[in-house]
């Protein structure tokens, strides 16, 4: 058995028994084919979630620092992403910038799946926030199906500004694929704007988060800003 089945099955095994999650719809998830995994974003093991939660097999993009970050929490940090698949991207890189997106569209194209969250950044106040457009560029670059995921309290697993993971109860609800032409190039702003929003409203109905109409920032960006 791989690391990653290995990872799936000990992990699933230990968030049945200690979180008892409530989880519906991945049947909805199709079984061949390039598919985009679009969710919400409430806390750092969220991709850890979906990568043993999918019935397929996900890469995500994953900051850096999460792979080089000293100490016990980081080397905890590395045992976990090394066993998912992710693309490392550098701080103050956006996660829909093309640098950033090159290695995804190549994923997508080879007929797997690639799980992102159009936030950008995790959601520290419960909040909702706008969505980026990387996911419609990748959908209509590939013709991938967009499946939206609604993640309820995977904050409680380990609230932002703590280092400690703890057993709680939470929700992954998968929803209705949405189909998209391949295009290629052939499509513009808002063509990408549009499919984003329609994709932030099916996350929104599966995670029940109130909204805001302001993209979300990472604190660490926020002092990247401050120091420029």
């Amino acid at each position: 058995m791989d690391k990653y089945r290995l990872l799936q099955t000990s992990v699933t095994t230990a968030f049945k028994a200690l979180c008892r999650p409530v989880v519906s719809g991945t049947d909805k998830v199709p079984g061949h084919g390039p598919v985009i995994i679009a969710s919400n974003h409430l806390s750092f093991l969220d991709s850890v979630i979906l990568s043993v939660m999918m019935p397929r097999r996900v890469k995500f993009i994953a900051k850096a620092e999460y792979l080089t970050t000293p100490g016990i929490k980081g080397r905890v940090m590395r045992e976990l992403f090394e066993m998912i698949d992710v693309i490392p991207v550098e701080r103050g890189q956006q996660s829909d910038s093309v640098a950033a997106l090159a290695p995804a569209l190549e994923h997508l194209e080879q007929g797997n799946i690639f799980g992102i969250y159009p936030e950008g950044t995790r959601s520290r106040d419960g909040y909702l926030y706008r969505g980026r457009n990387g996911v419609a560029y990748l959908a209509y670059m590939t013709g991938a199906p967009v499946v939206p995921v609604g993640l309820v309290g995977t904050q409680r697993l380990q609230p932002p500004g703590s280092n400690v993971i703890r057993p709680a109860r939470f929700e992954l609800h998968v929803g209705d694929p949405i189909q998209v032409p391949k295009t290629g190039p052939k499509h513009n702003g808002r063509m990408r704007k549009e499919l984003t929003n329609q994709v932030m409203d099916a996350i929104a109905e599966l995670s029940g988060q109130p909204r805001k109409d302001t993209y979300n920032q990472s604190p660490s960006a926020e002092k990247d800003s401050e120091r420029g």
